[in-house]
């Protein structure tokens, strides 16, 4: 899978997520008709935003982008269907072009990070195992401290 496919993939389903919550939002608040998708749309949402997050940073690595581009592509997940429009930016840009630089025979890695993501294409199936658990762990965590109080 390219950097391309993998970013686009990842994209849709945050901006997904996000109309998720945003429609269980508008059910709870607007229309008073049920709280029921709550819970749900918003674990879902959290989940796949911890997964935007590790998969920008990756692709950020492999493309080179700059921390401007790469800050841009991580708070594209807070802004309600923005992956995607980043996503699309990127795609004109030619920002996501080519393979997986770091792969075997590939470049040679240049620093810890970049280690860590020619490591990542070497064992994908061991990474992709620790990333989820790391993530699940995050997940978790995120889950027994709740969600945001609002101040009173």
């Amino acid at each position: 899978m390219s950097p391309r496919i993998l970013f686009r993939i990842v994209a849709v389903a945050e901006a997904l997520t996000w109309t998720f919550l945003l429609l269980a939002m508008f059910l709870k608040y607007v229309t008073q008709t049920t709280e029921a998708l709550i819970s749900p749309a918003g674990g879902i949402h959290g989940f796949v935003f911890l997964v935007f997050v590790v998969v920008t940073v990756f692709v950020w690595v492999n493309q080179r982008w700059s921390a401007t581009t790469g800050l841009l592509g991580l708070l594209s997940a807070v802004v309600p269907l923005a992956s995607v429009v980043f996503d699309q930016t990127m795609e004109r840009r030619g920002k996501l072009d080519g393979g997986w630089r770091l792969a075997p025979g590939a470049d040679t890695p240049r620093g810890p990070i970049e280690q860590l993501q020619a490591w990542v294409l070497r064992k994908p199936l061991i990474a992709a195992l620790v990333s989820v658990a790391g993530i699940a762990v995050v997940f978790a965590a995120l889950l027994v401290i709740g969600p945001p109080v609002p101040s009173s």
